[in-house]
């Protein structure tokens, strides 16, 4: 019998605030910004790209929607990210209330979005032409800032003995991942956006012959059937992507009930060269982000494994594992 989850129900507030709500919504670029947020968090820049609009203008209509709790504000570095108020707060059903009575068709509305397409394009474009230049030496290149030789027992230690039935990695890269889980899996299934990384991949799984493979594939549309994997990882993937809360959302949709997601990457730093050099998008993330991203796809019982550098000027690594409810 199927029985559907249960949402909380979103708190009531006070007439002042409710006010401030529906002054805050009630205006033309205020609602584009909030329709514009429902594609995920976006930096206050490329906003104002999407809206045609001074990024001063538009720090002004954040500043009323986040102070009405309709947005949250995230300053990471240099850089701060908006986005929508939590999944089932109050403030959120009232932003999706007034965003699901507009017309999809609105002429403005469609040029918003096709703005920002063409900003994600350009950003993928830029991840894209740092991987096929990287692709040869990225061992050397993540030693900048990984302490690669302390986090494999820790990975493992996360994700349990198995024996895994299908295990999927997000993201393969070189096939890292695969190869760490090898003993564990019957079956590794990766994929990559980047051709040349998918080579090297192939190349270096060779031995493990039919027991893996790898292919072309999206984040935020895996070429994976849903709810067959005992085991996802995202290893060191979320910090290039414009939109982790959805790639994580994918790739819990590829678990099994009672499956295993594992997500590795940096806890939050300052190292804006990795932005500027390395087209990092994210200084990486807290614990609380990544667990109402997790809860949100259906990952419960979360638990976080802290590795802290060992030499001065690295970064933090954290590892997240939860299973699918």
């Amino acid at each position: 019998m199927f029985i559907s989850p249960i949402q909380p129900a979103p708190e009531l507030r006070d007439a002042e605030s409710v006010v401030v709500a529906l002054r805050a919504a009630g205006e033309t670029t205020r609602l584009r910004v909030l329709a514009l947020l429902t594609e995920g968090e976006l930096a206050v820049g490329e906003l104002a790209q999407a809206l045609g609009q001074s990024q001063p203008r538009v720090s002004r209509h954040l500043k009323l929607l986040t102070e009405a709790g309709l947005v949250e504000r995230a300053p990471e570095g240099a850089w701060v990210f908006y986005r929508l108020a939590p999944a089932h707060s109050t403030e959120r059903h009232f932003a999706e209330a007034m965003l699901g009575m507009l017309d999809p068709s609105d002429q403005v509305l469609q040029r918003d979005a096709e703005r920002l397409n063409e900003i994600r394009a350009a950003r993928d474009e830029a991840a894209a032409a740092y991987f096929e230049r990287n692709a040869a030496d990225w061992d050397r290149v993540r030693a900048l800032h990984l302490p690669e030789a302390d986090i494999d027992s820790a990975i493992l230690a996360a994700a349990g003995k198995g024996p895994f039935e299908l295990m999927v990695d997000v993201g393969v890269g070189q096939g890292r991942m695969i190869q760490l889980f090898a003993d564990r899996v019957r079956r590794a299934e990766g994929f990559d956006t980047s051709r040349q990384m998918l080579a090297i991949a192939r190349a270096s799984l060779d031995d493990l012959k039919a027991k893996a493979a790898v292919r072309f594939g999206d984040a935020y549309a895996p070429p994976i059937d849903s709810g067959t994997a005992d085991l996802v990882t995202i290893h060191q993937v979320l910090h290039f992507l414009s939109d982790p809360a959805r790639a994580i959302a994918e790739a819990a949709r590829l678990l099994k009930s009672g499956g295993r997601l594992v997500i590795v990457d940096f806890a939050p730093h300052s190292l804006e060269f990795l932005r500027e050099e390395h087209a990092h998008r994210r200084l990486g993330f807290a614990d609380a982000e990544i667990a109402d991203w997790c809860s949100a796809a259906g990952v419960a019982r979360l638990k976080t494994t802290t590795l802290a550098p060992k030499k001065s000027g690295a970064l933090t690594v954290k590892i997240w594992a939860g299973d699918k409810a």
